[in-house]
């Protein structure tokens, strides 16, 4: 939650609109950003792929050089798709 304060006095209907349009209109894109990830073909950067499973960098690469993380290219580019991720995750047992 944000620490900012507000304070109303003095200020004119127009401006306290414009405030609250702002933050509906940054939530908006935020809850369309994580709306898309339903797409299983959907392609990670490396910085993504991290966040998506809660990972550092150098365990992804780690992953990836044992075989347990399919990663693609282009150019040095590199991308991971989000159903080999999510295939590459195994259930343990209780």
């Amino acid at each position: 939650m944000m620490n900012e304060q507000i304070i109303l006095q003095g200020t004119t209907l127009e401006a306290l609109v414009q405030l609250i349009n702002e933050g509906v209109k940054s939530q908006l894109e935020d809850f369309k950003k994580n709306l898309n990830t339903n797409d299983p073909d959907i392609l990670f950067t490396r910085a993504e792929a991290c966040e998506f499973l809660k990972i550092e960098q150098t365990t992804l690469y780690h992953w990836v050089k044992a075989g347990k993380v399919h990663c693609y290219g282009i150019a040095n580019r590199r991308f991971f798709k989000k159903s080999d991720l999510l295939n590459s995750l195994t259930l343990l047992k209780k």
